[in-house]
């Protein structure tokens, strides 16, 4: 059965966690930068971070303004750099084509660089308090427990994922809103993949995966990500050194970070591809836009 929304919202209005996006003064601005980061980098992570960028950059055409350089350096720890790139082409969009104000709905939110359905839908949402299904992976596994009664999500689709959500959002804009941001909560801190807090949860009594005994998931083994020795890893110790001197460096200072040279120099082409990385005429490196 569709979960109660009014058991949910109400959960969700004394239990929540306080998070500095949700609060009544957030911008639009805010909730957008917020939802970019937050994408694969846990809320303890993101939150002086994103405290920082508003107040640097308080408005898209701030950040607009600002080299994808100051941008990287910027971006930190966070992981998965080329977010900040897409956040800055996204900003710029804002700045030029809607006035410094992020739109509203999500047909024109999709138009700009950088935004998928999930992000364009957040933001309407959570942003503006549209009806409108925000799906990430603690909704779709709330879902996947609750309404179908699995273990877990099986491989994402989000035609099915998106019809699943917005079959249960209520009528009303602003609960609806409410309803989406609940749901993600409730995925986040208590329907959590491997330690669940079933005692917890508001909707027990109703959840499908409780009443069948909580069977374990039997869909496709999800792929376990590591990162130690990875490209990825070595893509970011070689932007650890960009962004921890002020201009280009030659590729030897590059070429200590990690011994195996082949792929290295893969992940440093890659990084030339992306965007994240530029060669000089003089044929040094640095982040973009600062030589």
């Amino acid at each position: 059965m569709p979960i109660d929304s009014d058991l949910l919202i109400d959960w969700f209005d004394s239990c929540a966690r306080d998070l500095p996006w949700r609060r009544p003064e957030c911008t639009a601005w805010g909730v957008l930068v917020s939802e970019i980061m937050l994408q694969q980098t846990p809320v303890a992570r993101v939150e002086p971070i994103w405290h920082e960028w508003l107040s640097r950059w308080p408005v898209p055409s701030a950040l607009a303004a600002a080299s994808q350089g100051e941008v990287l350096r910027a971006w930190g720890k966070l992981g998965y750099p080329r977010r900040a790139l897409r956040l800055h082409a996204a900003a710029t969009a804002i700045a030029t084509e809607h006035d410094d104000v992020v739109p509203s709905d999500v047909d024109t939110l999709l138009a700009l660089p950088g935004i998928g359905a999930y992000t364009a839908r957040a933001v309407a949402a959570f942003a503006y308090g549209k009806r409108a299904p925000v799906v990430d992976t603690n909704v779709r596994r709330v879902v996947a427990r609750a309404v179908h009664g699995a273990g877990d999500a099986g491989p994402p689709s989000t035609t099915r994922d998106m019809a699943d959500v917005a079959m249960m959002l209520p009528d009303d804009e602003s609960r609806a809103a409410r309803f989406s941001a609940a749901l993600m909560e409730l995925g986040a801190v208590t329907c959590t993949a491997r330690s669940p807090r079933c005692a917890d949860c508001p909707i027990y009594d109703d959840c499908a995966w409780q009443k069948a005994g909580r069977p374990a998931y039997t869909g496709p083994a999800k792929a376990t990500q590591k990162y130690a020795g990875t490209d990825r890893h070595v893509r970011g110790l070689l932007l650890d050194v960009l962004r921890g001197t002020p201009g280009p460096v030659w590729k030897s200072k590059l070429d200590v970070v990690w011994s195996d040279a082949g792929q290295r120099d893969r992940c440093l082409d890659s990084l030339l591809v992306d965007g994240l990385v530029e060669q000089t005429r003089d044929g040094r490196f640095s982040l973009p836009g600062e030589h």
